[in-house]
């Protein structure tokens, strides 16, 4: 009886742990970027370019690809603003540089329909945001004369912001 009783026991708690991670499982945390984050990269990142003097428009979306900060600089021309839009949308999802994507969908038929999906751009100056392997958003460049330079322009305000992504 007492063997029964222990068995039942047993089970009971086996169960009971196996709802509670079930429902552990069922809500998720996840870190996403804040406001002063976000402006913080964007001003970064249209000054980088202003010093090698490039007038562009930075823009900085969260992880699910929502517009946090837009910084358009003075003399920035009226397309960087849909272009950085796209770009950082398209890093966000996709969770990789554009300029990357870029170069696979010319080098891989494959990928190549990545320029049908609405919203993405597959030009260089899109870059995510990491903290550790986590992508919480990404930034967004237009304006440069060349994607690899609006990239350039990206990853400066990262490296530049870099403690306060651990």
């Amino acid at each position: 009886m007492k063997t029964l009783a222990r068995l039942l026991t047993a089970t009971l708690l086996t169960a009971a742990v196996a709802t509670g991670a079930a429902h552990a499982q069922a809500v998720r945390t996840e870190k996403n970027m804040s406001l002063e984050l976000a402006t913080r990269l964007a001003a970064a990142t249209v000054a980088a370019c202003q010093a090698n003097g490039h007038a562009v428009t930075a823009t900085v979306v969260d992880r699910a690809g929502n517009v946090r900060v837009v910084h358009r600089a003075d003399n920035a021309g009226p397309h960087t603003l849909s272009a950085s839009l796209q770009k950082a949308f398209t890093s966000a999802s996709a969770r990789n540089t554009t300029l990357a994507m870029m170069d696979a969908s010319q080098k891989n038929p494959a990928a190549a329909n990545l320029v049908h999906i609405p919203g993405y751009l597959l030009l260089g100056g899109g870059v995510p945001v990491r903290t550790g392997n986590e992508v919480i958003g990404a930034i967004g460049v237009g304006g440069a004369p060349g994607g690899h330079l609006d990239e350039q322009c990206a990853v400066a305000a990262l490296e530049q912001a870099k403690d306060l992504l651990q």
